[in-house]
């Protein structure tokens, strides 16, 4: 009676054990449900239009990504548009609405959200060789949803904690911690509205802001297009306008 009451126990304590995965088992049931390491890895460049909206605020976003390591993303109000940019090196914008007509390079600080956007296939894909640190930290919920936490340390010390859908995997919640001038900037992204182009996954519904803001931007993404053409010279800094010469005076 009392080994079969000690084995009962034993089961009890054990199949939890068993049935308990690693940060790098979830990760990989990431990449699974997003279509598989093959699907992302043949994606060579992408281009996604989308919507925003903030408050009374109403913006076009057109985002193009090319490996290795380059992203344009611009903003577009009233047929005027910002662009940021990185090309696997330098970081600048161009931002005519202040009356600014020239690029100017961004600092470092500036660009590392550039850097991570240019990452194709996300900072979880290969973290270890990207030198990230990914930790699971256990679960949460997100609007009644459970969720694997996982808490990824990038190579430059920032922090991005990913809300893993337990049943599908896919991403729900992306809490950001970014250090820039010596101040950390906290942000949100939910995720939703999950659609297929392609075999692979992207989420077409995002809110976005700061944490804990009562009003996060939202944003529609209206189409994704992967493995299109784009020439290299769309994510270099353009030569500012040379200066104008001086008029020769007169004898």
């Amino acid at each position: 009676m009392l080994k079969t009451l000690f084995t009962m126990v034993a089961a009890l304590v054990l199949v939890p054990l068993a049935s308990a995965q690693t940060v790098d088992e979830v990760i990989a049931r990431n990449i699974q449900a997003h279509g598989g390491m093959e699907k992302l890895k043949s994606v060579t460049s992408i281009r996604q239009t989308a919507k925003l909206n903030a408050g009374s605020f109403r913006a076009g976003i057109l985002q193009e990504g090319k490996r290795p390591d380059k992203v344009r993303e611009e903003f577009i109000i009233q047929g005027m548009s910002s662009i940021s940019a990185y090309d696997g090196k330098v970081g600048w914008r161009l931002s005519p609405f202040g009356g600014r007509r020239d690029p100017e390079r961004l600092s470092e600080d500036d660009t590392k959200d550039l850097v991570v956007d240019a990452d194709i296939d996300g900072p979880l894909v290969d973290y270890q060789q990207k030198g990230h640190k990914a930790e699971l930290v256990g679960h949460d919920s997100v609007e009644g949803t459970d969720c694997y936490k996982i808490k990824l340390t990038l190579k430059n010390g920032d922090v991005r904690i990913y809300y893993l859908d337990t049943d599908s995997y896919l991403e729900l919640k992306l809490e950001t911690q970014t250090t820039v001038r010596g101040a950390i900037q906290e942000g949100e992204r939910y995720f939703g509205d999950y659609d297929k182009v392609d075999g692979i996954y992207f989420p077409f519904a995002i809110t976005s802001g700061g944490k804990d803001d009562p009003d996060p931007a939202r944003i529609t993404v209206e189409k994704v297009e992967l493995n299109v053409p784009l020439e290299d010279s769309l994510f270099s800094m353009p030569e500012g306008k040379p200066a104008a010469k001086a008029p020769a005076s007169g004898n």
